[in-house]
């Protein structure tokens, strides 16, 4: 995905195989460049300037010489969970094209009016709006529940109107972080309300933080029942926040919050699982969900609807 995939002569909706995603997001290097630098080697260029064409701006090995970390890619999730896990086949159908297109709609915003390539140490800027995204797709989180979420894989360069190519400006990405999100939550929920004849709510998830929109009419129980990674995080979350109360006296401010909502989700982060397909998911999902409450949820439209949250 992104704008940016024409200077690399890539094709949007194409699949990245995995040694692309190797040279763009391991080596800061073009997705194409094994073919790209065996073709120069062929018309006789030395293996080293071969080589050195296909990097996109500054090569690794001259930031980790002054002694940084490369920073390659910026990993966007966004995410809706039980509405379309536990929906009939229509039902799903429309949320995943809604979070299709929600996802769209947050990149074209990034690019248009977020995104800017920095040099000089950052004395010096200028609008990026050409990306290049890989986007992957997974269903369930770390506990086998519904997660149906997309992990957009940015990458940190950017190519400038005279060729050149430069990384983003992180600051900017990242100050911008939570209205990407409502962005996508805004755009996928108005989508799936219109075609579904449902309405949003506001919820408070945390208190004295701002509340989050969600499909009205569902039971806070099967939520929770979804949301077992939630749950874990702000446990361990209570206990990380006491410790930095008892050290500094005070409890923490928004940027402090989610440094420490990082550390609880680290903490807690369980292994991944061998994969398995959506169907058994789907099966599994319902049955799950038929033991812990029984058939009180029913298909939107017919009582109470499952709902879906960011």
């Amino acid at each position: 995905m992104g704008l940016g995939l024409a200077a690399l002569g890539l094709t949007a909706g194409s699949v990245v195989t995995e040694r692309q995603a190797e040279l763009l997001f391991g080596e800061g290097r073009h997705p194409d460049a094994d073919r790209m630098e065996r073709k120069r080697v062929d018309d006789g260029a030395a293996p080293e300037t071969a080589r050195r064409e296909t990097v996109l701006g500054q090569p690794i090995g001259e930031i980790e010489q002054r002694g940084q970390t490369p920073l390659l890619a910026f990993d966007f999730v966004l995410s809706l969970i039980v509405l379309w896990a536990l929906g009939d086949d229509h039902t799903r159908q429309v949320i995943e094209r809604a979070h299709e297109r929600a996802i769209a709609t947050v990149l074209r915003w990034l690019e248009n009016e977020v995104a800017e390539t920095r040099w000089s140490s950052g004395r010096e800027r200028a609008k990026a709006p050409a990306l290049v995204v890989a986007a992957f797709r997974h269903f369930d989180n770390r506990d086998g529940f519904p997660l149906l979420h997309t992990h957009c894989l940015i990458a940190n360069r950017a190519q400038r109107p005279d060729g050149s190519w430069y990384a983003l400006d992180t600051r900017r990405l990242l100050q911008h972080v939570v209205a990407a999100g409502t962005l996508y939550t805004l755009t996928m929920t108005t989508e799936v309300c219109e075609e579904l004849g449902l309405a949003t709510v506001p919820r408070e998830v945390t208190p004295g933080l701002r509340p989050v929109m969600e499909i009205a009419g569902v039971d806070q129980e099967l939520i929770d029942w979804s949301s077992t990674r939630r749950q874990r995080i702000e446990d361990a979350l209570e206990g990380i926040t006491r410790k930095y109360v008892a050290k500094h006296g005070r409890l923490p401010g928004e940027r402090g919050r989610h440094g420490l909502g990082w550390w609880a989700a680290q903490n807690t982060r369980p292994e991944k699982k061998a994969p398995k397909r959506l169907q058994q998911l789907r099966a599994w999902w319902r049955a799950s969900a038929i033991l812990r409450f029984g058939q009180q949820h029913q298909q939107p439209g017919n009582g109470p609807a499952p709902g879906a949250r960011r």
